[in-house]
């Protein structure tokens, strides 16, 4: 086992040369890297909120909204499927939070019942019925329409998790490098955003709904009424442009902005105007067409967030599916709006609970308190090791120096998230890395003391330390990795430093070390080693 094999030596020298080549750009100026040739590493550590500073938010998604939102769209499917079935019916509307609606009828009420079991809700496995509705008879020829609570406490998990997403990709198009963007409890979601010092930036980019929508403008609605808040039936009021105060359109949505396939902020060739490009997909393209086709000279409003942008009439067919929303745009807005709708809508808006930004002068001082730790730290056990261990311990001082290369290396080179606490996990990593080299130098003392042969106790120490050292860091390992997988923040940072340090502490007290030991022994020949 100690001995001097050329592919052992090959693989130490690489292993040494990456961890320098990879973590030396960590310690050259800004000007210095940006000249550094294209062949060579470049890349550096992503430093956390804590070392860097940045913007911390805490949103709470508005689950109410999503149950109202639900209700106002399963009210229009009630309606639009007794208008099919041609079955007459009044006082349609939400009643604590269920959907109320008379048959006019009563010979009717059971046909009613059963149209709406088939066509309104979606199956919901698990849910009574199989559907994430239930339809109950009421006195006076009512029906009740309602959503089960399963399906209701699912649709909040689904947003919460959806908004995630959303938000992950809104941050990611602003080039926000390794955001922590994690759930808290049922309802709420905690955003980190290293390095964006303006967290109104980030609000503006991120608190906004973005649900588009094209519907059509119903042209024969009483608008003095609807100035007074009251909308025609299968109608509804939203706020206008600058030729209107406000627009009276049909609830059918035409087009969805879901439909989207791209957004661009682009300029209009016409007037020079900032303007936003949209293109649907085939499906958004087909309806997209029909609805244009067949409505030509009237009007049709896009709608954002319950906002008219804009309200053009319908002068030709569009049958391409690619056209331009015009409106009071700067460069800047007509940019944010295609960042959000290429991100897609939130399911239910956002609440803001708490806004922070961490300086950079708090990550300064979190950076430098770390680096001296470690270097106390490294001290410590460089000076502990050597003085139990004498040459043995400056062997394995070296390997503990290739080690912290190592991890540095590697955490660069796949641009990982470096924390306070991620600098705990290596100082913690190169305790455990001692440990190793204190179980392998203890074993052969033990051989050397029962009378071994330098080199057989050697071998033996070695190989009878490497099932304990085994053992002990896959323990060490399957707690990072599960702290990994369920954690969050900075536990998140201490684990993948841990678990990048549990590799490379094995590789550098064994491997190394045996390498070192063995070139010692080859050009000595020592008749006793200095640790007995």
């Amino acid at each position: 086992m100690i001995n001097v094999s050329r592919w052992k030596i090959i693989v130490v020298v690489a292993a040494a040369l990456f961890g320098i080549l990879f973590t030396l750009p960590n310690l050259l100026p800004a000007g210095v890297r940006d000249s550094i040739p294209g062949f060579l590493p470049s890349k550096t550590l992503n430093l956390g909120l804590d070392l860097q500073g940045g913007s911390s938010l805490l949103y709470e998604v508005d689950t109410q909204a999503l149950r109202a939102e639900k209700l106002t769209t399963l009210v229009e499917d009630v309606r639009q499927e007794l208008r099919k079935q041609q079955i007459e019916f009044t006082g349609l509307g939400v009643v604590n939070g269920e959907v109320n609606v008379r048959i006019s009828d009563t010979a009717q009420v059971e046909a009613a019942a059963k149209a709406l079991r088939n066509a309104v809700g979606t199956p919901l496995p698990g849910a009574a019925g199989g559907r994430d509705t239930t339809i109950s008879l009421l006195a006076d020829q009512r029906i009740r329409i309602a959503y089960v609570a399963q399906a209701l406490d699912s649709q909040a998990t689904k947003a919460v998790a959806q908004s995630v997403e959303v938000i992950r990709r809104r941050i990611d198009a602003l080039g926000t490098k390794e955001p922590s963007i994690v759930p808290q409890g049922t309802n709420r979601i905690s955003i980190q955003a290293p390095g964006e010092s303006d967290p109104e930036k980030l609000r503006a980019i991120i608190g906004k709904t973005a649900k588009l929508t094209f519907q059509m403008v119903d042209e024969t609605a009483d608008l003095q009424a609807a100035a007074q808040g009251r909308a025609p039936p299968g109608s509804m009021i939203v706020r206008g442009d600058q030729y209107a105060p406000f627009y009276v359109v049909k609830r059918r949505q035409v087009v969805t902005g879901e439909m989207l396939v791209d957004a661009q902020g682009t300029f209009d060739q016409q007037t020079g105007r900032p303007v936003m490009s949209f293109r649907f997909n085939g499906a958004g393209a087909k309806k997209f067409g029909e609805a244009t086709s067949q409505n030509i000279g009237k009007r049709f409003a896009i709608i954002l967030d319950n906002e008219a942008i804009s309200a053009p009439t319908i002068n030709g067919a569009i049958l391409g599916g690619s056209g331009i929303i015009t409106g009071n745009f700067t460069v800047e807005s007509a940019n944010q709006l295609a960042i959000q709708l290429r991100a897609g809508a939130l399911p239910a808006p956002l609440k803001i609970q708490e806004q922070r930004t961490v300086s950079a002068e708090l990550g300064a001082d979190a950076i430098k308190a770390g680096a001296i730790s470690l270097a106390l730290g490294a001290v410590a056990i460089i000076v502990f090791i050597v003085l139990a261990y004498g040459l043995f311990g400056v062997f394995a001082a070296i390997a503990l120096i290739v080690n912290v290369l190592l991890i540095i290396g590697i955490m660069s080179l796949f641009q990982f998230t470096m924390t306070l606490p991620g600098i705990a996990g290596l100082i913690l990593t190169l305790a455990v890395a001692v440990d190793a080299n204190v179980l392998i130098y203890e074993r052969v003392r033990d051989e050397a003391h029962a009378g071994r042969a330098p080199i057989m106790a050697l071998e033996h120490g070695y190989s009878r330390a490497l099932v304990s050292i085994i053992d002990a860091n896959i323990t060490s390992a399957i707690s990072a990795v599960i702290m990994l997988s369920f954690g969050a923040g900075p536990i998140r940072g201490f684990a993948l430093t841990l678990l990048i340090g549990v590799i490379t502490s094995v590789f550098t007290a064994v491997v190394i070390t045996q390498l070192l030991i063995g070139l010692w022994f080859r050009a000595t020949k020592p008749k006793s080693l200095p640790i007995e």
